[in-house]
């Protein structure tokens, strides 16, 4: 008997009552698409292999897949046409043909994704010690449903289970309901899908009626699971309802871990944010999406975005900053109010403060710029002081250019360095100057015109002012 399961998931639906362009389970829950979590499900319960039966879209989901996982790593089964679970599965089939009998099919749904991987482990188990061959789960959901009856006999065995459009208002008062998770023998799911009928209301061939075919082996384990975490996804309302759910639980996760969170409920983790360090600290409105890592004592202030970025132990990030593909040292200092974008380096004790942009640019370890400056492609030596109004003109209308201001070196409020230029070891660049050409070590660069001043110039001009009002008036 094999040990580890083959996982089949079921994500070929239109998902119409989403109302949208995109197919369903590429919609996301923390960042992550509803079809990633089905997969990383699937993989945390052991699963040897992942076939995902596509239908609506599928190139664009096979996409999704082959980037995060590698080209080929979760398996394509394709349902051209949706005529039911049945259909699909048996659709996945061929993918199969060198599977032994013995082998375990665990199927699940690819729009649930707070199922646990313990959940499925379990599923599987049950199925392995089953002689029915076939173990579900179950749920009791706290509202009105149109989930799948449980029929049991007297003894309480599982006879079968009948849709809601199918079942009359005796089986529709049934609360135990199945909540569309499944883990089969592949012998048995062989046997059973091609004696499927679409003799039912809806014209499809059901997965469901395999519970009738386990009856017949002495019936299948049922688990009964929360409703909370099988529940699927239909709507945008589902999907609100599920994503508050993940982040609590997210959160939950991370402050057991040693995170500091100022409002948990207005705190917005990724579900592949992290490592999250110990005694980091998270401000009310926080955001931490994609790959976003913080090491121990980070801090992170009220409102700050931060996009796949590494910020290191100790660093502070300042309120209303936004942040994505940077690299942020430790101890360094950013905002409040700075946009780093994508390539931006600040090292060791760097300051990046308020109202500056950068783009693809390297600050090393001290130099600072605390104060309303746009650096792109620029590379910043130790201990450099950028002043306020500092531009960094990297772009002619046709390519980009590099500026480096070397370490040491001082740029007076109001400066403009024309790219590719460099600044030498040192330097100064007095405010107000635009650099157009390289600066020596340890030179001063002035590039402004001379001040002139006019004695009386401003009373004369005043005087004359009104002078030509008192005319427009008369």
């Amino acid at each position: 008997m094999q040990d580890k399961p083959v996982v089949l998931i079921l994500a070929a639906g239109l998902g119409t009552r989403m109302k949208s362009e995109t197919a369903k389970v590429l919609h996301e829950v923390a960042g992550r698409p509803l079809i990633v979590w089905a997969v990383e499900t699937a993989r945390a319960a052991g699963a040897e292999r992942v076939i995902a039966i596509l239908g609506h879209q599928s190139e664009t989901v096979r996409e999704v897949l082959d980037a995060r996982y590698g080209a080929g790593e979760v398996e394509i089964a394709l349902q051209p046409e949706q005529k039911g679970t049945g259909h699909a599965v048996q659709c996945a089939l061929p993918a199969l043909g060198d599977e032994p009998d013995d082998r375990i099919v665990a199927i699940l749904s690819g729009d649930a994704p707070l199922l646990a991987s313990e959940r499925v482990a379990a599923l599987v188990a049950a199925c392995r010690d089953s002689q029915a061959g076939l173990a579900l789960l179950s749920t009791h959901p706290p509202r009105p449903v149109h989930y799948g009856r449980l029929v049991r006999n007297d003894a309480g065995v599982l006879q079968r289970i009948v849709e809601h459009k199918d079942a009359s208002s005796e089986e529709r008062a049934i609360q135990e309901m199945n909540a569309g998770f499944y883990a089969v023998r592949l012998g048995h799911l062989r046997a059973d899908v091609a004696g499927l009928s679409d003799d039912n209301a809806q014209g499809e061939l059901y997965l469901t009626d395999m519970a009738a075919h386990a009856a017949q082996r002495g019936g299948a384990a049922v688990i009964d699971a929360p409703f909370e975490e099988v529940s699927g996804i239909n709507d945008r309302v589902d999907l609100a309802a599920v994503t508050t759910v993940a982040r609590r639980r997210i959160n939950e996760d991370w402050m057991r871990a040693g995170v500091t969170m100022a409002q948990p409920e207005q705190t917005f983790i990724d579900a592949d944010a992290g490592p999250l360090g110990r005694d980091v600290w998270l401000g009310p409105g926080v955001h931490l999406r994609g790959k976003t890592s913080l090491g121990d004592g980070a801090h992170v202030d009220a409102g700050c975005v931060l996009t796949d970025v590494e910020v290191a132990s100790g660093a502070y990030i300042k309120p209303y900053s936004v942040l994505s593909e940077a690299v942020i040292g430790s101890a360094a200092e950013i905002g409040p109010f700075t946009h780093c974008r994508p390539g931006t380096q600040v090292d060791e004790g760097a300051k990046l403060g308020n109202f500056v942009e950068t783009k693809k640019t390297h600050l090393m370890a001290g130099a600072k710029a605390n104060h309303l400056a746009y650096l792109g492609d620029a590379s910043i030596g130790a201990k450099a002081n950028i002043g306020a109004g500092t531009i960094t003109c990297n772009y002619d209308g046709f390519q980009k250019h590099k500026t480096v201001i070397e370490a040491g070196a001082f740029i007076g409020s109001d400066s403009q360095l024309v790219a590719p230029v460099t600044v030498g070891r040192g330097a100064y660049v007095a405010s107000g100057t635009t650099i157009t050409r390289d600066v020596p070590r340890s030179a001063l660069a002035l590039a402004r015109v001379k001040q002139i001043n006019k004695e009386g110039w401003a009373d004369r001009f005043r005087d004359a002012q009104g002078k030509r009002n008192v005319k427009r008036e008369d």
